[in-house]
């Protein structure tokens, strides 16, 4: 029977890779060979690419305003047209990207440090800490997170950086949650046990043996929500709650092109489509994500 040690010993080499399973070349082959997770990558990829080459490559200047070009129809001088202030349609959507995209995924990685970590410490500890966590995350459950987001937008006042805030205050409690039932499994196995009785810090048992072990999940859901903040950001910037005029962002580009769309309705077309394929790539992604993560799911 192995000792505590010996247990110890292989949970410590053992659980620092899982974190890394992500980056494995065994997983990565998995997701490239799951098609539909193929497509997804390859639908996020191209938004990325567009998004950061977007200063480069994109035609004309996304603010200018050119009232003698206004509500083109797609051509040779406007591929996708331009707007009722005659700015260029597919420069707007290009810059777009980089703000609905990036605030996405700054959001994430705001979401999973505070989510993750409320998570881990609650369900380790347990007890007090727990129970107070707990209910704060219940009371923030209760509410339809949209609607709390939009609040608390409205309180801050408009803007990209209130509309983060309001969804990071939001989203962080379903991470929270997931990570704390994923940690209250994990606890109580062996080498847990093992690295408390040999006098291992909560510290290192939390972020070496723990968190590694639990975050694969983790990984999978945010992938899968990555998709729910661009909508939500979509949806706080077209109630006008968001990017301000004239910054091009795609929900506040659904917002301008209301009052056209019986004369253009490309003007709601462009950015709703691309809203909608972000969003359906980041699902696929997830799925494949989810597979190559999962040994349950793995062929």
């Amino acid at each position: 029977m192995a000792t505590r040690s010996e247990i110890l010993l292989e949970h410590e080499e053992q659980g620092g890779e899982r974190l890394a399973h992500a980056g494995r070349p065994g997983a990565l082959r998995s997701v490239l060979r799951h098609p539909t997770a193929l497509v997804g990558l390859a639908i996020v990829g191209a938004m990325a690419a567009l998004a950061i080459a977007a200063p480069l490559i994109a035609p004309a200047d996304p603010t200018a305003v050119d009232g003698a070009r206004r509500l083109l129809p797609p051509g040779p001088d406007a591929l996708l047209g331009t707007d009722n202030l005659g700015r260029d349609i597919l420069s707007r959507l290009m810059w777009g990207a980089r703000l609905s995209l990036g605030t996405a995924a700054l959001a994430t990685v705001l979401i999973l440090t505070i989510g993750v970590g409320i998570g881990l410490v609650s369900g380790y500890y347990g007890g007090l800490i727990d129970d107070v966590v707990m209910r704060v995350v219940d009371v923030i459950l209760a509410f339809p997170a949209l609607i709390l987001a939009l609040a608390i937008v409205g309180v801050l006042g408009p803007g990209i950086g209130s509309v983060m805030i309001g969804i990071v205050s939001v989203a962080w409690a379903d991470y929270a949650r997931v990570m704390r039932g994923l940690v209250l499994a994990a606890r109580e196995r062996q080498y847990v046990e093992a690295a408390r009785a040999t006098g291992v810090p909560d510290t290192r048992i939390l972020l070496r043996h723990l968190l590694p072990n639990v975050f694969p999940p983790i990984i999978v859901l945010s992938s899968l929500e990555m998709g729910g903040l661009i909508l939500a950001v979509s949806a706080l910037s077209f109630l006008g709650l968001g990017a301000q005029p004239p910054t091009p962002e795609w929900g506040a580009m659904l917002n301008d092109g209301r009052a056209f769309i019986a004369a253009a309705p490309q003007l709601m077309i462009y950015p709703g489509l691309a809203i909608s394929i972000v969003v359906v790539g980041f699902n696929l992604l997830g799925d494949g994500l989810r597979d190559a993560l999962d040994p349950h799911t793995r062929r």
